[in-house]
């Protein structure tokens, strides 16, 4: 029986059962992980080979990941926290008067 295309697959066809396990599901994310049905077995460039039982494992693209190949969100932008407001935090400083001269 021939296979048919699967929506969305430009024209590309599934293969059937009869023609080998069923296929993996991998979804890409931008600026992201990739993403894929667990578990999985991953060779890295050493020749190692890393397994994951999980259901769903994010695999690292950006490589700055500190538990690569998974990934551990290193690559979000970091968001630097905004800066006090002028005059924050001087009320009551210890060593200096509220001119800005040492007591």
């Amino acid at each position: 029986m021939p296979s048919t295309p699967e929506p969305g697959s430009g024209g590309r066809t599934a293969p059937s059962a009869a023609q080998g396990p069923p296929a993996r599901r991998v979804s890409v994310e931008r600026r992201g992980p990739v993403l894929v049905e667990g578990p999985v077995e991953i060779t890295l460039d050493d020749g190692t080979t890393v397994r994951s039982d999980r259901f769903m494992v994010a695999v690292c693209t950006c490589r700055r990941s500190r538990t690569y190949p998974w990934c551990d969100t290193s690559h979000r932008a970091r968001e630097r926290a905004a800066p006090p407001p002028p005059g924050a935090g001087e009320a009551g400083g210890a060593g200096e008067a509220d001119d800005g001269s040492e007591r």
